[in-house]
């Protein structure tokens, strides 16, 4: 899946590491279609597949001026998959026992973050409202409940109800457990 608790989400940390270190952290990206192999693969070929209709022309004047074209569409490609493997989205939450805090960083421009208390935030899934099906939310900062967050709204609904149920038991043993209370 793409999103990772550190540590494990099931097991709860008696406290945090240190005092400004958060109990669990949770990092969710979207899923990268094309990694490393991937892009070396890619390159390759096109680069073979670029070759077939110049070799013909190999000894003439053609062959350098089809190979230049051939050479400025692989360094094209390249670039562009660079770039989109570059601005990729981000989000991050860190959960301590007082406070819950989500950055989220858009492919371009500044990051965004929220915060809530643990006690107040609500979590919602709804199954068809929203921007995505399964669209899941945080909703807190105080009794009044004023703003509400998206969460990985990049990822596929079966993951996004999985994260709603790890970060439901997450939610629910801070709230429950006294030692988290104190």
């Amino acid at each position: 899946m793409p999103y990772q608790w550190t540590p494990d989400h099931r097991s709860l940390p008696q406290r945090a590491t240190s005092d400004d270190a958060p109990l669990v952290r949770l990092d969710l990206w979207p899923h990268r279609s094309l990694k490393g192999k991937g892009f070396s693969a890619t390159i390759w070929l096109m680069f073979f597949g670029g070759l077939i209709p110049v070799v013909p022309f190999i000894g003439t004047i053609a062959f350098w001026i089809l190979l230049i074209f051939m050479m400025t569409a692989l360094a094209a490609l390249w670039l562009a998959l660079r770039r989109s493997d570059r601005d990729h989205l981000r989000e991050e939450l860190l959960i301590w026992p007082d406070r819950i805090h989500l950055t989220h960083w858009p492919a371009k421009g500044a990051a965004m973050e929220w915060q809530a208390n643990p006690y107040w935030v609500k979590l919602s899934l709804h199954p068809t409202e929203g921007k995505v099906e399964q669209y899941l939310t945080l909703k807190g900062g105080g009794p009044a409940q004023t703003r509400e967050v998206e969460l990985g709204a990049f990822l596929t609904p079966e993951e996004r109800a999985q994260l709603r149920d790890d970060l439901a038991l997450v939610l629910g043993r801070l709230k429950d457990e006294p030692r988290y209370n104190s």
